[in-house]
């Protein structure tokens, strides 16, 4: 059966699919081609009579990368690519006036893969679930959604059309049975970077009210000097001159791609030590990522929240417990030394050899293991996802209801190797985790597990507080810490992991 919906641009056609209405493929502002490649998005052009929205719309133009392929979820078969890529995609329990909550998702990918229409992210579940609107976006990735290029003028494309998205959503959702007054933001690794920076940006104020920044957060943006040297290597990748602005807008979106992967260490990445090489900073070396252009953010997203931009706005931040163990797990069989693990602590911490050794201290303490590999592993995640949520959190707490989570499941993939790693808490919080049993683990167990973790983002989606019957939530307290930790024992623990996040306290602001 079809349903119909009332856009500002015009009438849509969905499906009627297990008691909800689907609109797959809506357009929420023209196509980012010709005139407007490397321009802010333009309006929707309206159109007369019904549009179809039955089917994904075609996702921005990425190039495959086996490793960040490992880190996040992709579509099999492929999906089909296109500049014109600015579509998002609506589950609501009905069309009426309801005044449900809405969840807006934005994918990881480092800002260069990834879509709102992966498998992962179907938003059945959690609509049926929780009688609520989800939301799935696209955005432009890599150079045509970051390139910052002086002659350009502009930037921050890809951050905008998530502003643009959010814009769809206030005024429009209503029409599907959704309050525009109760928006909350969710998204993973480069969309929980994109959360933060939302959250930091006067151009997204007013747009949402929640938000859960997951394995990302405020420490990542560049600066105009940093991304301005990364363009005039992509320029050269290209074979155009920096200033040749008809260069740019007539290119090849192929050519565009093979230049943004050229320039892009992570997108090149072909091993464990490459990623690393690439990640390990405070500030994770992704050339394309949200620039510090004097507009959209002034100075890094943390110190935008710090100063309130984010006031008002609820926040549900966290990470998985042993984020990049699916990174080690993609890396060499050889185990790594100590002198090798420590080097990697010397490109991160000015005392490595203290910094190494508290983190095996802790462990030893712990019962943990204290092998070099997982000492490694440990410090890759906590510099790059779990100390800056972290941050974020003590930011935030006095602006706003904050909470922390740790996400503990363990996934069974690869004899037990993957443990807590990035991206496993996906599948759990869309429901969507008996389509990777080999990943999520099976059975009554993982599904009461699913249910426990969607009911927290729903619990904090409706009223601003993640808890509910299967564990408490404190709030979050900058002394006690208190953090929900979610997994086969759910739980508060207070400072959890506290030794190897105090090695950071000098290092990441």
């Amino acid at each position: 059966m079809s349903a119909i919906a009332q856009t500002t641009a015009g009438q849509i056609e969905g499906t009627e699919e297990n008691g909800l209405c689907v609109f797959r493929g809506v357009p929420f502002a023209a196509p980012p081609v010709g005139a407007f490649r490397f321009k802010p998005p333009q309006p929707v052009e309206p159109w007369d009579g019904v549009r179809e929205a039955t089917s994904f719309g075609p996702i921005s133009l990425q190039a495959p990368n086996e490793m960040l392929e490992a880190l996040l979820p992709v579509s099999d078969p492929p999906q089909p690519q296109s500049e014109d890529c600015l579509y998002l995609n609506v589950w609501t329990p009905g069309l009426d006036d309801a005044a449900r909550p809405v969840m807006v998702w934005i994918h990881g990918g480092a800002f260069t893969i990834g879509s709102g229409s992966e498998d992962y992210y179907n938003g059945s579940n959690l609509a049926s679930r929780g009688d609520v609107v989800i939301v799935t976006i696209n955005y432009r990735l890599g150079a045509l959604g970051f390139l910052n290029l002086p002659s350009l003028g502009e930037t921050n494309f890809g951050m905008r059309d998530q502003v643009a998205a959010l814009k769809w959503v206030q005024a429009n959702i209503a029409n599907f049975g959704g309050d525009p007054g109760n928006v909350t933001i969710f998204g993973e690794s480069a969309g929980g970077m994109s959360v933060a920076s939302l959250m930091a940006s006067p151009e997204a104020a007013g747009l949402f009210q929640k938000a859960i920044p997951q394995s990302g957060a405020g420490h990542n943006a560049l600066s105009a000097e940093e991304t301005n040297a990364t363009a005039f290597k992509f320029c050269k990748a290209l074979g155009v001159d920096p200033d040749d602005v008809d260069a740019l807008m007539a290119a090849d979106p192929a050519d565009i791609l093979a230049a943004s992967v050229a320039v892009d260490p992570i997108a090149s990445a072909e091993s464990a030590e490459d990623m690393a090489d690439a990640g390990a900073s405070a500030t994770p070396q992704m050339p394309f990522q949200p620039v510090i252009d004097g507009s959209f953010l002034s100075q890094l997203p943390i110190d935008h929240i710090r100063d309130g931009s984010a006031d008002n706005v609820a926040t549900l931040v966290g990470s998985l417990d042993e984020e990049m163990k699916l990174l080690a797990a993609a890396g060499p069989a050889e185990p790594m030394s100590e002198e090798a693990a420590t080097a990697v602590f010397g490109m991160m911490h000015p005392d490595p050899a203290s910094a190494y050794g508290t983190y095996r201290a802790a462990r030893r303490e712990r019962g943990e293991d204290d092998s070099p590999d997982e000492i490694f592993v440990a410090a890759i995640g906590d510099i790059m996802l779990r100390v800056p949520g972290l941050r974020l959190a003590d930011a935030q707490t006095s602006r706003a209801p904050t909470y922390a989570y740790l996400f503990d499941w363990k996934s069974p993939g690869m004899n037990g190797a993957l443990g807590s790693c990035h991206a496993l808490e996906l599948p759990f919080v869309f429901g969507t985790h008996d389509a990777a049993p080999e990943f999520c683990g099976s059975g009554p167990v993982a599904d009461a597990f699913s249910e426990l973790t969607m009911d927290t983002w729903l619990n904090f989606a409706r009223t601003g507080n993640p808890a509910g019957d299967g564990v408490d939530a404190p709030a979050w307290d900058a002394d006690a810490k208190p953090i929900q930790v979610l997994g086969d024992n759910p739980r508060v623990e207070h400072d959890w992991r506290g030794p190897e996040v105090g090695v950071w306290d000098d290092v990441i602001s």
